[in-house]
């Protein structure tokens, strides 16, 4: 089976408990890395400065029961019960929401997108909770469908408020690994001297995060079956510990998880009370995770983990830092309120290298999130394009984008030497965590309207409840902004200015594509020839446009009056779904009369797809023509020379039609004389051979009455095309504004989109061209 089968296999396959248990405890050292480790900082967060704890443990119990609703709160209400239903199609995260939304509301940030994409079959699908969901919305979601249609506004404002809950995620992805490993390291400190300590902590953590990044193109398949086992023996430690300590110190703790301290808490220590929610927050961190990563599993198996195992494991661990805290008021330094001072001196140095390895492992969660995420924004036009490197064939979404790695990397080590302490480093991680909460919160109560076609007074409750958990959250980290929380929101702005302006530069490129396509007509008035000398080969024109040819063709037959025996216009774009299935991968058509031998390719690709490589992709294009040009004359389809009425039809890839394929020595497993048949045969892709094999199509057409003279010539000429090798001519658009233009727009296309265009990759990337046949036509965009 491909990868391509695999992607959206999870969607249609009936579960078995034991397919449920082992992916539950698979989620362990993916999903949940980030959130076991938070007992590390959190109380030593809570009371770095704001609040001092007295001989009673009012402050204590009340910091206890915070942690204890806020965990039962959001994650485990929010997220498990409510948030983790409204996948798209087993897809989770914030662009999750935000494609649901543009398919439900018709409100689509690519310009390319065509009627024959909403017949696809995930397109309709998505959040699973409602019976009724394919039901057209009626009352206020209809009305608030209408608006979201008409009003350009009020689409701008809901991509940037997704590419904020994105900037966070990649804020959080710099942010976590450096919180995680600095406060796993800082156990040395009860080991060394208290002068020496601070000179091992640094260098250690640079030196563990170095590490973890260099070794992120291996992939995480490497070593992820060492994830589950790390963070399952952290969880089991950590709760351990905790009944130990709640038995050893205070029995009577559990009397903390009444609301009431909550109430007495904030009484007694008032504004530094509320300040110091923000190191509360921390205990929550990496519970986007578990929607973000829902498409590597499946929804029961992390509620299981999360409610059997992870939950319990935290409320023991949190409880038991706070019995050990109850009977310690006399602290000397800073430090001793860590979580390592809880645990028993004996046990230590294991669990300082558990807690190292549980901080690597939540590390690299984030940062595997970071990657897909990006690569998300990159595929609907809202990132540049950037090179995607899949580290493994069995497991799909672990991916590596060397420049985001290195990016994280280089940024990582800024924030831990320049802040060198957890207090700074978790005031800016609870601002980038709860702010993509909020996010959540408010693309969920659209989708509770327009999706699950709702009352509105659940979508306005779940606003309520939750956004008031949420902002009181926020304004704490907020008022910190000097205190380290400014870092998140620099990132996220420049982050989200250079996708703002990708996205607006991609569509004035495309604007100007339709306003200076050049008409069919005048393509077919060159004649038969074109009015040029046509060579044997198969020319591929990458074009962003899905109808009309596009203007670097003209320009490049003006400059050279030559082209290649078959031609293809070829549009590579993403739809608003996870994953295009294999069978409606390809939208094929004709461009003028057969004669012409012009075809137009649109080769379709969900959000998170894998674009296959250059062989397969060629085999799969010309097998999707020849599948095209035989089911047409089998249909007897009208021909139309109409660059608006250009007839498409919906192929899917080689192997949805594997009868006839024929092995590169010739043999066949079928007989190639059966009678009244009509094959199409391309070579097997060995992945081990492919120097060999690249370039050797086969078409084997049988001398049948059912196939027609005409259409026997056009195969037979489409394979000696592919014979005669396949050529990629792109466009390479230098973007101008035109004069006239304002101060800011020719800031944002002279200056931002032209840098990031020169240094980050080009077309090729996406289509994945070999570079031996890529040729690049250069045009100036003035646009």
């Amino acid at each position: 089976m491909d990868i391509e089968s695999r992607t959206y296999q999870n969607t249609v396959k009936k579960e078995t408990w034991r397919t449920v248990l082992t992916l539950a405890y698979q989620s362990l050292g993916v999903v949940y890395g980030d959130l076991s480790i938070s007992p590390l900082y959190v109380f030593k967060s809570t009371f770095a400065e704001d609040i001092e704890h007295s001989e009673s443990n009012e402050e204590i119990f009340g910091v206890l029961s915070f942690i204890f609703w806020t965990i039962t709160l959001v994650p485990l209400f929010k997220y498990v019960f409510i948030v983790l239903r409204a996948d798209d199609n087993g897809e989770g995260g914030t662009f999750a929401l935000y494609s649901l939304l543009c398919r439900h509301a018709r409100v689509n940030p690519l310009p390319s997108c065509q009627l024959a994409d909403e017949n696809l079959a995930e397109y309709k699908t998505g959040s699973s909770p409602p019976s009724d969901e394919m039901c057209p919305p009626s009352g206020f979601a209809a009305r608030l469908k209408s608006t979201l249609e008409k009003q350009r506004v009020l689409q701008k404002v809901l991509l940037v408020l997704a590419l904020v809950g994105t900037c966070m995620v990649i804020g959080d992805g710099v942010l976590t690994p450096a919180i995680s490993v600095f406060s796993a390291v800082s156990g040395v400190e009860l080991s060394t001297a208290k002068e020496h300590h601070k000179y091992i902590e640094v260098p250690a953590a640079c030196v563990i995060l170095i590490a973890l990044f260099a070794l992120q193109h291996y992939g995480t398949h490497r070593v992820g079956f060492l994830f589950a086992p790390v963070i399952l023996l952290w969880l089991m430690c950590i709760s351990s510990i905790g009944v130990y300590n709640i038995f050893r110190w205070n029995p009577h703790v559990y009397q903390a998880l009444s609301p009431y301290y909550m109430y007495k808490f904030l009484k007694k220590t008032q504004s530094r009370g509320w300040m110091s929610l923000g190191g509360i927050l921390l205990c929550i961190t990496g519970s986007e995770a578990m929607f973000a990563d829902l498409g590597h599993f499946s929804q029961l198996s992390i509620k299981i983990a999360f409610t059997s195992l992870v939950y319990p494991s935290l409320i023991l661990a949190y409880m038991g830092q706070a019995a050990y805290l109850s009977q310690h008021h006399v602290i000397d330094t800073n430090y001793n309120i860590g979580f390592y001072v809880s645990v028993p001196e004996k046990l230590r140095w294991p669990v300082l290298v558990i807690a190292i390895l549980a901080a690597v492992v939540g590390s690299q969660a984030i940062i595997t999130g970071t990657f897909s995420i990006i690569k998300q924004c990159s595929a609907l036009g809202c990132f540049p394009k950037v090179k995607i490197v899949h580290t493994s064939s069995k497991i799909h979404g672990q991916i590596y984008i060397p420049e985001i790695n290195w990016l994280l990397m280089v940024l990582c080590l800024a924030v831990t030497i320049g802040f060198r302490d957890t207090k700074r480093l978790g005031n800016a991680s609870g601002l980038a965590v709860i702010t993509v909460m909020l996010v959540t919160t408010c693309l969920m109560s659209l989708v509770i309207v327009l999706c699950w076609h709702k009352n509105i007074l659940f979508a306005v409750a779940f606003v309520v409840f939750f956004g008031t958990i949420e902002s009181l959250y926020f304004t704490a980290s907020l008022i910190k902004f000097l205190e380290g929380a400014w870092v998140p929101v620099a990132l996220s702005l420049c982050f989200l200015a250079a996708m703002c302006t990708w996205h607006y530069g991609t569509l004035k490129r495309y604007e100007f594509d339709v306003q200076n396509k050049v008409s069919v007509n005048w393509l077919l008035g060159l004649g038969q020839t074109l009015g040029i000398k046509r060579v044997r080969g198969v020319g591929l024109i990458h074009t962003e446009l899905v109808s009309g040819v596009p203007a670097i063709f003209s320009h490049f037959v003006t400059n050279l009056p030559a082209f290649h025996q078959v031609l293809v216009f070829l549009c590579v774009k993403s739809v608003p779904v996870p994953h295009v299935r294999p069978e409606e991968r390809f939208l094929v058509g004709r461009v003028g009369p057969k004669q012409y031998r012009m075809y137009r390719c649109i080769v379709r690709y969900g959000y998170r797809d894998v674009h296959k490589d250059d062989i397969e992709f060629e085999g799969d294009l010309v097998c999707s023509i020849a599948e095209f040009v035989r089911s047409e004359a089998a249909t007897a389809v009208e021909e139309t020379n109409d660059d608006e009425d250009e007839r498409m039809s919906v192929v899917g890839t080689c192997s949805t039609y594997m009868q006839g394929v024929e092995d590169q020595d010739g043999s066949d497993p079928d007989d190639p004389d059966k009678p009244g048949t009509s094959e199409i045969r391309s070579p097997k892709v060995k992945k081990k051979k492919k120097s060999k094999v690249k370039k050797r199509v086969r078409f084997v057409v049988p001398e049948t009455p059912k196939i027609e003279k005409e259409t026997r010539e056009e195969l037979m000429e489409l394979t000696e095309a592919r014979e005669g090798g396949v050529a990629y001519i792109m466009g390479n658009a230098y973007m101008r504004a035109k004069h006239g233009s304002g101060l800011v727009k020719r800031l944002a296309i002279n200056v931002v989109y032209e840098f990031l265009r020169r240094n980050t990759r080009g077309p090729r990337t996406a289509l994945t061209s070999p570079h031996a046949s890529t040729l690049e036509v250069g045009m100036i965009y003035h646009v």
